[in-house]
């Protein structure tokens, strides 16, 4: 199947089951407690609280959607097999009151824990076809116990003890997020080894100081990683292999010749992320969400540059995003503003890369460590614009990861370029 199959397949199978399909929100969230969107829940958190009524927006208390995602903590870990920054999360929501909780009285009531792990088990096995490995529940902990409700109702599938495991809180209790927020214990579904899909029973919210206290009304929030549900319905060795990253992945290897493997998964992350995010009006800067759009350009960047890809191709790949995408997100078709920012900031960049990498050759070795690193990469900051992020991604290429003393050494002395650069200038 591809990816457009499947994405109609499984906005229509929960239609009906009484879902409204409504659109992603943008990567500008409105829970001003986070940067950027993370989950496809974040715009729905006043539905799972009471403070909106989802009959009145919507017509229903079931509602699905693919929602665009970008998360930042895993900025350094993408070039690996798995690890994205921006993405797609399927979901199905339900808010209470909840109704008979069973699958098959299909309406506009709410539901919990046996019908979603009903739609789920369906969609998984008999629309798509695929085999569920195994699955886990939350094993419980002093607040919130054991999930004995989902281990009999993965029972009643089949499952047993052997393919059903526990697990803590790290692993099987979702959120909040930002800093207050719905939440719960989760199960999750596996797939070739991969978690493919969590459901989460937000049963609670939890207030800033972490307490937390029992929602009014049970909500149900999944989650189910486009990238990753392609890649074992398409079998590719990683999610870049999946038809998500085409034709963006086609027209980068035209562009670079023998690029490495990691450098590619970086291009095609970046650019991704990078052009949906100016598409939804976030522009470069040094704060916030705005430096984090300039982060991922840089390092874009420095993988351009090692590659030898000239900037001449650049709108070629923005276009291919916009050709993917376009179909689903609005903002994705008139691609000239994206590619006014996204080409202007790259190319300012591209002479400061330039000369910062000619000198990180001259000055950086691999006997340097702690404080003469942390020196040496601060003065590639001030004397040739090298942000160390730049200069960590190089140093790791090289086998000489920056240890804590060099980092500290450099935080210090940035520190105290801020407090000279803000005094006042002196006057003969």
């Amino acid at each position: 199947m591809t990816s457009e199959e499947v994405r109609k397949l499984f906005l229509s199978f929960f239609e009906k089951k009484g879902h409204t399909i409504i659109s992603s929100s943008s990567l500008i969230p409105t829970d001003p407690s986070v940067l950027l969107t993370t989950a496809g829940m974040q715009q729905l958190k006043p539905y799972f609280t009471g403070d909106k009524d989802p009959m009145t927006n919507f017509g229903s208390h079931r509602i699905t959607s693919v929602q665009k995602c970008f998360r930042t903590t895993d900025i350094d870990e993408v070039g690996d097999e798995r690890h994205l920054t921006f993405f797609e999360m399927l979901g199905n929501f339900s808010f209470g009151p909840v109704g008979s909780d069973n699958p098959k009285d299909i309406g506009t009531e709410g539901y919990f824990k046996k019908s979603s792990i009903d739609f789920a088990y369906e969609l998984m096995t008999k629309e798509l076809g695929l085999k569920i490995d195994w699955v886990s529940v939350f094993q419980g902990e002093k607040s919130v116990p054991l999930d004995t409700e989902s281990i009999a109702l993965w029972k009643e599938k089949g499952f047993t003890d052997k393919n059903i495991q526990q697990c803590d809180r790290a692993d099987n209790f979702w959120g909040p997020t930002g800093d207050s927020g719905p939440c719960g214990p989760t199960t999750e579904i596996y797939v070739d080894g991969i978690e493919v899909w969590n459901i989460v029973f937000n049963q609670y919210f939890q207030d800033e100081k972490g307490n937390l206290m029992p929602l009014k009304l049970p909500g149900v929030d999944t989650g189910m990683g486009f990238e990753r549900l392609m890649k074992v319905i398409q079998k590719t060795e990683t999610v870049f292999e999946t038809d998500l990253f085409e034709p963006l992945r086609s027209r980068v290897l035209d562009a670079a010749k023998n690029i490495p493997e990691n450098h590619l998964r970086i291009i095609l992350d970046h650019v991704r992320g990078s052009v949906c995010m100016i598409a939804d009006g976030i522009y470069p800067s040094n704060l916030e969400r705005g430096y984090i759009l300039r982060r991922i350009l840089r390092r874009l960047s420095l993988k351009l540059k090692q590659n030898n890809v000239q900037l001449k191709y650049v709108p070629d790949f923005i276009g291919a995003v916009s050709e993917k995408f376009s179909p689903h997100y609005e903002q994705l078709k008139n691609t000239q503003r994206v590619n006014q920012i996204f080409f202007a900031e790259v190319e300012k960049f591209d002479a400061t890369l330039g000369k910062g990498l000619r000198q990180f050759e001259k000055s950086v070795s691999q006997s340097d460590t702690g404080e003469q690193l942390g020196q040496k990469l601060f003065q590639l900051y001030t004397t040739f614009g090298l942000p160390l992020e730049i200069s960590r991604d190089i140093a790791q290429e090289r086998g000489m990861p920056i240890d804590s003393r060099a980092k500290e050494t450099f935080d210090a002395l940035f520190q105290e370029h801020q407090k000279i650069s803000k005094q006042p200038s002196q006057k003969a």
